[in-house]
């Protein structure tokens, strides 16, 4: 009878053994594996760093700068809609998120930018509105373009707030060379 109950036991764990076999070729209804996707920036675009325009006087809702613009040519009614723009200005040993303030000519003042179809306007206005700081065009300057996708259902499956990330962070998610 051990013999018995040894070869029943053998054949339990063979039948198990082959009826789990990997190379079956058909995987369950629930828990099928995807395919892993490659790596990279998924659908966000992001220029070079680039130089703008001389920078002109203008006044936007009330408040008199400087302004300048660079072309976005993929920057959509949809992006603008759905998705997210950053704009980054490079100067000195650093790289910073838009807006910007800081008290450069002796003001406070920010830079601020102004994302249209195809075109992303440069701003930078007082904050004591006596008159305007020169935009310079040695700054640099960087836009990063994150198409909106699936509206998130949670809380927890919301989309990160980039604005708050520092550029090297939002690089980093995007696989993005700073």
């Amino acid at each position: 009878m051990k013999i018995s109950k040894t070869i029943f036991t053998l054949f339990l764990v063979a039948i198990s053994t082959m009826s789990c076999s990997s190379d079956d070729g058909t995987d369950g209804k629930d828990g099928i594996d995807g395919q892993t996707g490659a790596t990279g920036t998924a659908n966000v675009i992001y220029s070079a760093w680039l130089t703008a325009p001389t920078a002109v006087a203008e006044t936007i809702d009330g408040t008199s700068g400087m302004s300048t613009s660079i072309v976005a040519p993929q920057l959509t009614e949809d992006i603008l809609s759905k998705g997210t723009v950053l704009v980054y200005m490079s100067f000195g040993a650093g790289n910073y998120p838009l807006p910007y303030t800081s008290t450069a000519g002796g003001f406070a003042n920010t830079i601020t930018a102004i994302s249209t179809v195809k075109k992303i306007k440069l701003f930078r206005f007082r904050h004591d509105a006596g008159g305007t700081v020169n935009l310079p065009t040695t700054l640099s300057w960087r836009y990063i373009l994150i198409p909106g996708g699936v509206a998130a259902a949670t809380a927890k499956t919301a989309k990160p707030d980039y604005s708050k990330m520092s550029y090297q962070e939002v690089c980093a998610r995007f696989n993005i060379q700073p």
